[in-house]
């Protein structure tokens, strides 16, 4: 558990038995990556700044807000951090119901080391990619910011299939025009071939 992505992130683990949360701490810890341990979802709540990387692991039975209510609390919020839910055996209807709710794995007490950091290891790399994604979208957006209306018809029926001259006899102007269009469309979405250009257009109409 080496890779760049882990070695970023930060843990938050949030359970009520001290002795876990010394267990889970040290073990995760063990492989070098950070450890925020909390004893309640509130606690966690009051401390936790949105946006950093990393990923939770949590009880499912808490007192107070329990690990399903925070993952719903925090959806509520826009926030999204992926969790790994630990659930004892009559816990598992209420493990899949928390992945329903944004947890993306659950493991069952009493669980296998590598198993539970095999399940972190994946929670961090997909929160990673979440990450990497809502950035291209984000440079996507400012690149589009900058096209004029007709680019933005262009660019459209481009990413549709159509061809030049299909696209010039749709706006009535020249085909010369449409590839002067095209070519500015290209220019300013830094797209190198079209079909770069085919995929931002998918991205942003994914992510609308």
């Amino acid at each position: 558990m080496t890779d760049s992505p882990l070695t970023k992130a930060t843990v938050f683990v949030i359970d009520d038995d001290q002795a876990m949360r010394n267990s889970l701490k040290w073990l995760i810890e063990s492989v070098g990556v950070p450890v925020e341990s909390f004893s309640s979802a509130d606690d966690f709540l009051v401390q936790y700044q949105p946006g950093r990387a990393g990923c939770l692991v949590l009880d499912v039975r808490m007192p107070g807000m329990s690990g399903l209510e925070l993952l719903e609390h925090l959806a509520e919020r826009n926030v999204h951090i992926p969790a790994v839910i630990i659930t004892g055996h009559g816990d598992v209807p209420m493990a899949v119901r928390a992945m329903k709710s944004g947890a993306i794995d659950f493991i069952e007490k009493p669980f296998n080391d590598e198993a539970l950091l095999d399940a972190i290891r994946r929670a961090i790399v997909f929160e990673e990619q979440q990450r990497s994604l809502h950035s291209e979208h984000v440079q996507i957006q400012e690149r589009l910011s900058h096209l004029t209306p007709r680019e933005h018809e262009v660019m459209a029926m481009v990413t549709a299939g159509k061809s030049n001259k299909e696209i010039a006899n749709t706006l009535g102007v020249s085909a010369k025009t449409i590839e002067a269009h095209r070519a500015r469309v290209m220019e300013k979405m830094q797209a190198g071939s079209l079909a770069e250009l085919v995929r931002m257009a998918l991205a942003t109409n994914g992510n609308d």
